[in-house]
C-alpha cells in the first residue's frame, strides 16, 4: 500500500479552519524546524557509528564546533534538499500545499540581525515581533552549545552572562554563521570595524566573536555608567545616537530592540532561578 498517497488522500477529506498568512508562515517555519531537528539527529547518529578521529578534534572546543556544524548542516539539508516531511506535516495541518519561496517567507518571521553600531531608520522597525521573544528549542540548543563561551566572555569582560545571551538571541538567534544585510557577522553581529577595534581576528570563530562582542558591550556599559538599557541601545544604534538623545533614541527599531533584549534577559534569569541555581 502506498502510505504517502493514503495520508494525502485522508488529509484532503479533512475540514480545516481558514488560517491567515501569519499563521501559514509560522506553520511553515515550525515544520521546517522539525524536519531540521530530525536531520540533525540523523547526522549525529551517522557520526557516532563511524570510526576514527572527530572532525574538529577531541577537545571541548571541537565538540562545540561539531555541534554547530551539525546544526547548520541540518538546516541546510532541510531548507535546500527537503525530505518531504515538512511539506507533509504542513499539508496535514492546513489542508494546503506548502507555499514556494521558503527563504523569503522564513525571513519574514526570523529574528532581526542588526549592526552593532549603525543607527537604523524607524521605517525599518518591526516592534511587534521584537517585543515578544520566545526561547524556541532551536535557540535553546544553540545557546547551550556556546554556553561555555558566553560564560568565559562574561567573566573576562565583567558583563552579565544573561545579558550576553539576550543580545545573542536578539542579534543572531544563536547562529554563528548569521550575516545581516549590513554585513554584521556571527553570534553578536559584529561589523568589520567593530570586530577589528575589539581585536577579533576571525569574526567567524564563535569564541572570538563572543569575546569581541562582550568587550564592546562592556565598554558601552562603562561609557554609560553601568546603565544596561543605554548600553544595549548603543549596541544597536551606536553610542553617538544615545548621547545625542540623552538616552534610548526615538528609533522604533532601537526601542523595540532594547525591549526584546531586556525581555530575553528576564526570561533567562527566570530559567536560571527555576533550575535551582541558588548561591
Amino acid at each position: 500500500m502506498d502510505g504517502t498517497r493514503t495520508i494525502s488522500d485522508n488529509a484532503a477529506t479533512q475540514t480545516h479552519k481558514p488560517i491567515d498568512d501569519r499563521t501559514r508562515q509560522r506553520l511553515q517555519h515550525v515544520t521546517k524546524e522539525f524536519e531540521s531537528l530530525l536531520v540533525g539527529y540523523m547526522l549525529k547518529s551517522m557520526r557516532s557509528s563511524m570510526n576514527g578521529k572527530e572532525m574538529f578534534g577531541d577537545s571541548y572546543g571541537g565538540d562545540v564546533l561539531e555541534g554547530l556544524f551539525d546544526s547548520q548542516m541540518a538546516q541546510h539539508v532541510s531548507r535546500n534538499s527537503s525530505l518531504g516531511l515538512a511539506e507533509m506535516l504542513y499539508r496535514r495541518m492546513t489542508g494546503e500545499e506548502m507555499p514556494t519561496g521558503k527563504q523569503h517567507q522564513e525571513k519574514a518571521i526570523a529574528p532581526e540581525t542588526t549592526s552593532a553600531t549603525d543607527p537604523v531608520p524607524a521605517a525599518a522597525a518591526k516592534p511587534d515581533s521584537m517585543a515578544t521573544p520566545a526561547v524556541s528549542d532551536m535557540l535553546r540548543r544553540r545557546l547551550d552549545l556556546v554556553a561555555p563561551l558566553i560564560q568565559e566572555a562574561a567573566d573576562t569582560h565583567r558583563v552579565d552572562a544573561n545579558l550576553l545571551k539576550a543580545v545573542i538571541a536578539t542579534e543572531s538567534h544563536g547562529d554563528p554563521q548569521a550575516r545581516s544585510p549590513k554585513n554584521a557577522k556571527g553570534l553578536m553581529q559584529l561589523i568589520d570595524s567593530t570586530a577589528t577595534a575589539m581585536g577579533v581576528k576571525n569574526v567567524w570563530n564563535p569564541r572570538e566573536n563572543v569575546l569581541g562582542g562582550a568587550k564592546y558591550l562592556s565598554k558601552l556599559m562603562e561609557q554609560f555608567g553601568g546603565d544596561q538599557e543605554k548600553a544595549v541601545a548603543s549596541y544597536n544604534a551606536g553610542p553617538g545616537a544615545v548621547q545625542k538623545h540623552g538616552g534610548i533614541p526615538p528609533f522604533k527599531e532601537t526601542r523595540a530592540y532594547v525591549e526584546k533584549v531586556m525581555n530575553y534577559m528576564k526570561l533567562f534569569e527566570q530559567q536560571e532561578s527555576g533550575n535551582g541555581n541558588d548561591d
